[in-house]
C-alpha cells in the first residue's frame, strides 16, 4: 500500500507539472503577439513536445495504478480526475501552439488594437487557479473559475462585435482580423477547459457531479 500512496502523489505531482508547463506555453504564445517576439512562439512550439509526453506519463501511471490496485472510493476519484485533468491540459497545449503559430502571422503585419491581453489575463488567471484548487482541493476556489468563464464569454463577444464592425467598414483588415478572432477563441476554449478541470476538482473534493448544471437538478 506504501507503494500505491506514493505512485497517488506521483500522480498528482505530474499534473501539476504539466499544468506549470501548460500556464507557460499559454502565457508566451499571447506574448509573442503583444510583445510581437517570435522567440516567445519558438519556446512554445519546443515545450508541445514535453506536453505531448506528460499526457502519455500521467495515462500510464494513472492505468498502472487502476489495474495492480483496484482503487476504491477517494483514491479512485483522485485517478478518475487526474485522467480528466490531463485531457484538459493537453487540449489548453495545443490550443497555445495554435495561438503561437496565428502570434507569428500577425507579428510582421501593421497591428490592431484588440483587447487580447485583457481576456488573456482572465484566462490565466482560470487555469492558475483551477490547478491550483486541485492541488488544494480547495472547492470554493474551484467554483470561482465556473464564475470568471462568464467574464470570459463576455470578453470574447466583445471582441467579435468590435472586429466585426471594423472589418465591414475596412475590407483590408478581414484577414488581420479574422486571425484575432481566432485567438480571441481559442483563449475562450483554453476557459472552457479550465472551467471542465474546476468541474474534476469539485467532484474530487464532494463527489459530485456539477457539469451542465447537473447539481441543480
Amino acid at each position: 500500500m506504501r507503494r500505491f500512496f506514493s505512485d497517488l502523489d506521483q500522480l498528482q505531482h505530474e499534473i501539476v507539472q504539466m499544468g506549470d508547463l501548460v500556464k507557460s506555453s499559454i502565457h508566451r504564445s499571447v506574448g509573442c503577439l503583444v510583445q510581437r517576439n517570435a522567440d516567445l512562439a519558438d519556446q512554445v512550439f519546443r515545450d508541445e513536445a514535453l506536453v505531448n509526453q506528460a499526457e502519455i506519463n500521467i495515462d500510464e501511471l494513472a492505468t498502472s495504478l487502476v489495474t495492480l490496485n483496484q482503487p476504491v472510493a477517494s483514491d479512485m476519484r483522485l485517478i478518475i480526475a487526474a485522467l480528466k485533468i490531463n485531457t484538459d491540459l493537453e487540449r489548453m497545449g495545443d490550443l497555445s501552439v495554435n495561438t503561437a503559430r496565428r502570434a507569428l502571422s500577425l507579428i510582421v503585419q501593421p497591428p490592431i488594437i484588440v483587447p487580447i491581453p485583457v481576456i488573456s489575463d482572465l484566462v490565466e488567471s482560470m487555469v492558475q487557479r483551477c490547478i491550483t484548487a486541485f492541488t488544494t482541493r480547495d472547492e470554493d476556489l474551484a467554483r470561482s473559475v465556473l464564475v470568471a468563464d462568464d467574464e470570459v464569454d463576455r470578453v470574447r463577444n466583445q471582441i467579435y462585435e468590435d472586429l466585426s464592425e471594423r472589418m465591414e467598414s475596412d475590407p483590408g483588415l478581414v484577414r488581420r482580423g479574422l486571425m484575432y478572432m481566432f485567438i480571441a477563441r481559442n483563449l475562450e476554449r483554453i476557459a472552457d477547459h479550465a472551467t471542465n478541470i474546476a468541474e474534476d476538482v469539485i467532484f474530487l473534493v464532494k463527489g459530485i457531479d456539477v457539469r451542465h448544471h447537473n447539481e441543480a437538478r
